[in-house]
């Protein structure tokens, strides 16, 4: 029997001043404290006797950021997978993550008829669709070893609910995948057997932005 572990692996603090929520936006980076968190996150994975053999990220740079300290520090190629991507939103581009009363104007409503779909962006179902795939491929490809997926809150949150036999709807507010928090799946052959989620960067996460991030 093998034992492959799969760890989703959530980016760190982007610079955004501004509030924006930037959804799949190019350009924002990490901050200097995100850029320490993946440093942290990249020390946590290098101790003890780990055998992590792949890194993956997500196409935009505050996930390729995240994962290079990873794979630099296991002398592997980062790779990229479009499927790891953030969740689409309707809200991209706007304020709202910083000042969310904006959403009591009638010009959102439309957008807000279905918050368990959800109704102003990509659904729960297709981002867990998609990343189950990529784990399953990640699992596949590199049997009985270890490898980091690098990607965004909501879909590993919403991957995480789903293997935990969980309804996707869910309270934004009660996530459990903070900035560079790790939820680790281990697999026996093709049978999921366990979750474990840590915070490498937890001592960090004080002086992180409190804007929704994703």
């Amino acid at each position: 029997m093998a034992t492959t572990t799969v760890h989703l692996l959530r980016h760190g603090e982007v610079h955004n001043p501004d509030g924006i929520l930037y959804g799949r936006i190019a350009g924002y980076r990490l901050s200097e404290l995100g850029q320490r968190m993946a440093r942290r996150v990249a020390d946590h994975l290098s101790e003890g006797d780990r055998d992590v053999v792949a890194v993956v990220a997500s196409p935009l740079q505050r996930a390729q950021e995240t994962a290079a300290p990873v794979a630099t520090a296991f002398g592997l190629e980062l790779a990229t997978d479009d499927r790891l991507i953030e969740a689409g939103n309707s809200f991209e581009g706007t304020s709202i993550g910083k000042h969310p009363g904006q959403l009591a104007h009638p010009r959102y409503w439309t957008r807000l008829w279905n918050p368990l779909r959800p109704s102003w962006g990509e659904s729960y179902a297709d981002q867990v669709v998609r990343m189950r795939a990529a784990v399953d491929d990640a699992r596949r490809a590199h049997l009985g070893h270890e490898v980091v997926l690098v990607s965004h809150q909501l879909p590993v949150w919403a991957t995480r609910r789903s293997f935990e036999g969980r309804t996707l709807a869910h309270d934004p507010r009660r996530r459990e995948c903070a900035l560079a928090s790790l939820t680790s799946l281990t697999f026996d052959d093709d049978r999921f057997v366990s979750l474990h989620y840590t915070e490498p960067a937890g001592a960090l996460l004080a002086g992180a932005d409190p804007v929704p991030g994703a």
